[in-house]
């Protein structure tokens, strides 16, 4: 029988490192290239056609004809300069991945290259194909992408990538930007608000993100010859290797050649892209890394990250290695988020989560900390189910994963600003900065980034000026995850703005309103906050007392989509209907119940087709030498043993695999998706998978390395 193993670890030895060429000594020289943002615009459309541009993305107003036509036009000269011959709307299904049809610039009638403002602006792929949960049916194929103006177009090889909402024809969103882009116009509406009590010239707020992208790379030869890395993702088997992650040695280590290779060149091409990458370094597990991007737009932020691993997957590639973006690729080594640093910028510039040495300003930074504290409280099992998904069960709830309890850290010292405030607001109105003190506002300044420190295990951190949402899954877009966060803080500075202006109404002093409803907010979220290990036995049982939800499961979690709170949440603010909230619903709970089932196939496949026939042939060796060496009149123990525990392992290997494929059979009738779902996660999952992988790992130990046909954990995670 063919070993792919032996075949591609003797491969392994003769790689070379390829060499990267970097286009210029200064990143600035090349930074941005290959897109064509809004300076390139101002550079080549005139005054008054930018001005329109502008106005459509700043105020949402309508690109009419002409400007769509002058824009159109300017874009394929860029275009054209650069060699793109192709041009595609690139936007988000709902599969979580890019989806984009290209179409060229060439008009066979007239022989030349054209581009109509009609279609920079619109085009029509077919909408059957992509989920939909129930919005559109496989004889209505008519949906619409249509160009996001805010985010800017790029070039990928010859084609020129426009990024796009996807609708139905009836307008109902098929993808993750349309609701996002609702959400940040929703935010900058209650944030606005709430900084006009601060400021009457602040014009708009904007939510900015930066995201860490974790992410494990190994040798694609090594890769394809692993029918679980290519078919899921991850490895269903696997046996620990004797050195894991337990030396704390690869985090922050020296980067394998190869790897760094890898890393500079798709650097360079995200760079090119426009993409502000900025760190790069070895994360906690062995084969596992991590890439940064620089704070940007939300909305920008998401699309290039999203475009991000696209590039990643690309270029490793072309260095024959494979990226794993899966959120648990190996068993008992840490798993990979997505950590979303999320803040708000006024259009003044001022990030309102920064404490300043002005008290007064204090003020407006604990107006939003203490808001956002208390939307978590709100929404905890909605920002739950916003990171749901078979990869991230797996990953949620140890090895440095925060838990799937939700909570908030924020740090001894502004623990003690909150409780300050909340004991002292009873304060009367004096002049100067008279009050600030006497609550205690005026020592916010002493919170330097340094003195707020990292807790790790918490799901929902405040660090420094900033909240880090930790639980967002590595192979996850985000866009859901920053829909819910924006709608549920804006809720509730909504709420704030409300409660405050009646307070004013009645004659109360505008700081002092503004406090009032602030130690209101912080009576009510105080629950939410804590410090201490979220890993630990206690905290379970004290999140348990304080009524926090602990949900463990997908199916459980993804219940929140449809639950009447959030449904309001959503339909209040008009960023989806509770038809496009049950489609996701509907069709996360069916993406989960096929990640479950190509893994149930995984594993019965590897079973029977790889490690059952190398374990028999190992243990029918062993029988005969021992046959042998008792008719010699020898009789060695230890093999008898260990045929014995090859026996029993081959076994109980077999007796789970057809006990799982008998119960799944029996799950794949059952008609109703959320049971389907349910039944999935508990009869087959949680009955089988452990059982399964416990017997092939035993086996992975005692069948000799010569037979063993799948590469092994210390040969996929040290790669050099």
């Amino acid at each position: 029988m063919k070993n792919l193993r032996f075949e591609a670890l003797s491969k392994l030895q003769n790689k070379k490192v390829i060499p990267v060429k970097v286009p210029a000594s200064k990143i600035s020289e090349y930074f941005g290239q290959d897109a064509f943002g809004m300076k390139e615009m101002e550079e080549t459309l005139s005054p008054d056609t930018f001005k329109k541009l502008k106005r459509a993305i700043e105020k949402g107003e309508k690109i009419d004809e002409d400007t769509a036509n002058a824009i159109a036009q300017a874009v394929k000269s860029w275009a054209m300069s650069k060699g793109i011959t192709h041009y595609a709307h690139w936007f988000q299904p709902l599969t979580g991945n890019t989806a984009e049809k290209h179409d060229t610039f060439f008009d066979i009638h007239s022989g030349i290259e054209k581009f109509k403002g009609s279609s920079l602006v619109q085009q029509e792929p077919d909408g059957s194909s992509f989920p939909s949960g129930g919005i559109r049916s496989t004889f209505e194929a008519r949906g619409y992408t249509a160009w996001d103006p805010s985010s800017p177009m790029f070039r990928i090889g010859h084609t020129l990538c426009i990024p796009s909402i996807f609708v139905s024809y009836t307008g109902e969103s098929l993808d993750y930007k349309t609701p996002l882009l609702k959400s940040i116009e929703v935010i900058d509406k209650a944030a606005t608000a709430v900084c006009r009590f601060f400021d009457k010239d602040v014009s708009f707020v904007k939510p900015m993100l930066g995201i860490e992208q974790e992410y494990f790379v190994v040798d694609k030869g090594l890769a394809n010859a692993r029918p679980d890395l290519v078919m899921c993702g991850k490895t269903v088997f696997g046996h620990i290797p004797a050195r894991g992650q337990q030396l704390e040695d690869h985090y922050f280590g020296s980067i394998p050649s190869r790897i760094f290779a890898f890393m500079q060149d798709f650097e360079i091409e995200a760079l090119k892209l426009g993409i502000p990458v900025s760190t790069r370094h070895n994360e906690v597990a062995p084969g596992q890394f991590e890439v940064v991007q620089q704070y940007e737009e939300l909305n920008i932020a998401i699309d290039h990250n999203q475009l991000l691993r696209n590039v990643m997957r690309r270029v490793a590639d072309k260095h024959d290695l494979e990226v794993l973006f899966h959120e648990k690729p190996f068993n008992n080594l840490n798993g990979s988020g997505k950590h979303c640093n999320w803040s708000l910028q006024t259009s003044a510039g001022v990030n309102v989560f920064q404490p300043t040495s002005s008290a007064r300003e204090n003020l407006l930074f604990l107006t939003f900390l203490v808001t956002t504290v208390k939307a978590v409280w709100e929404y905890a099992p909605l920002l739950r189910a916003s990171v749901a998904s078979a990869g991230n069960e797996d990953r949620l709830g140890g090895f440095e994963a925060p838990p799937t309890i939700v909570s908030v850290f924020l740090g001894a010292q502004l623990n003690a600003v909150l409780d300050e405030l909340e004991t002292n607001g009873n304060v009367t109105l004096e002049k100067g900065d008279n009050m600030y003190m006497k609550l205690g506002i005026d020592k916010i300044p002493e919170i330097i980034l340094d003195n707020t420190d990292r807790n790790r295990t918490s799901p929902f951190a405040f660090t420094g000026n900033k909240f880090e949402f930790r639980m967002t899954g590595a192979d996850a877009n985000v866009a859901f995850s920053m829909t819910v966060l924006n709608l549920m803080v804006a809720d509730q500075l909504f709420i704030l703005s409300e409660k405050v202006e009646k307070q004013i109404e009645k004659g109360v002093e505008k700081r002092l309103a503004i406090v009032n409803v602030l130690r209101e907010f912080i009576k009510a979220s105080k629950l939410i906050r804590f410090d201490g290990d979220s890993y630990s036995e206690e905290w379970i049982k004290e999140a348990k007392k304080r009524g926090l939800p602990n949900i463990t499961n997908t199916p459980e979690a993804l219940d929140e989509y449809i639950a009447e709170k959030n449904v309001k949440l959503f339909k209040r603010y008009k960023v989806c209907s509770e038809r496009e909230l049950t489609a996701r619903y509907e069709i996360l709970l069916e993406n989960y119940i096929k990640k479950l089932q190509i893994e149930a196939r995984i594993m019965e496949d590897l079973a029977l087709n790889h490690i059952l026939p190398v374990a028999i042939e190992y243990q029918n060796e062993l029988l005969q030498n021992a046959s042998s060496l008792k008719a010699l009149g020898l009789e060695n123990k230890s093999t008898l043993q260990m045929i014995n525990e090859i026996s029993h392992y081959i076994a109980e290997l077999k007796q789970n695999v057809t006990a799982m494929n008998e119960e799944r059979k029996k799950v794949n009738k059952t008609a109703d998706l959320r049971q389907k779902a349910e039944e999935y996660y508990r009869n087959i999952k949680i009955k089988y998978f452990s059982a399964i992988r416990r017997a092939a790992d035993k086996l992975e130990i005692f069948v000799s390395n010569e037979r063993w046909t799948l590469p092994k954990y210390r040969e996929l995670l040290f790669l050099r």
